[in-house]
């Protein structure tokens, strides 16, 4: 499932998070790199453990926990601490795949990364090239999204990000842990929520149909998720 996430963070929020960042001091991309990663991405990132990162991941993770339509779609029984990255004069991240496990040393945080997230913190228009390029069954989509707007996405995709010409590409990445682990259980019980919110709409909450799918909903997450 490739899902386009609006309005994650709101023009107020983005605008705090790009302060605390914008200040700190940021390092070669390939800090946070494996082996086939650090091969093709050259851009520049936060530490982890700044100070200015920290703050501003947490802000991030709120804001998540705020959005209805991330919660139902990724089912997120861990999201790894926001990370960020700046690229420009030229910067790109060639085509790889997310490392299956992410670590991280002072927290302690280990996760199964069965989703990938980008927090664009840039308008679209302040930068050229810069678009993410995730290739799955379905074909090859670009993605440029305004500031504050997140893409989610399998970790198990290709992907890569395109050169930028001109301008500053900066975006919060960061990897999610699902209770549920396959992408096409996850797709299928996210259709299934999104189909019994528009009909409680129409019918009502308390409509004998709705109460039954919702509890048939219920009874595929006991039966798929892992804790």
């Amino acid at each position: 499932m490739l899902l386009h996430v609006p309005a994650v963070l709101t023009p107020s929020e983005v605008a705090e998070v790009r302060a605390l960042i914008d200040a700190a001091e940021w390092v070669d991309g390939n800090v946070t790199s494996g082996p086939q990663s650090a091969l093709a991405k050259v851009n520049l990132q936060l530490p982890e453990a700044s100070p200015a990162a920290l703050e501003a991941g947490a802000k991030v993770r709120e804001a998540l926990a705020r959005s209805p339509l991330f919660m139902s779609a990724a089912l997120p029984h861990t999201v790894f601490p926001p990370l960020f990255n700046r690229y420009r004069g030229g910067h790109t991240f060639g085509d790889h795949v997310d490392n299956a496990i992410r670590f991280q040393r002072d927290s302690g945080v280990r996760i199964r990364t069965d989703l990938s997230a980008t927090l664009f913190l840039a308008e679209p228009d302040s930068y050229d090239g810069g678009e993410l390029v995730i290739e799955d069954t379905f074909g090859v989509h670009e993605v440029k999204l305004p500031a504050g707007h997140m893409i989610l996405y399998p970790a198990s995709s290709l992907h890569r990000v395109e050169p930028v010409t001109r301008g500053e590409r900066v975006g919060s990445f960061f990897w999610i842990q699902s209770l549920v682990r396959e992408d096409a259980r996850r797709t299928l019980l996210f259709d299934m929520d999104l189909a019994i919110q528009k009909l409680a709409q129409d019918a009502g909450q308390d409509s004998p149909a709705i109460v039954a799918l919702t509890g048939s909903y219920h009874n595929l997450l006991r039966m798929w998720a892992e804790l």
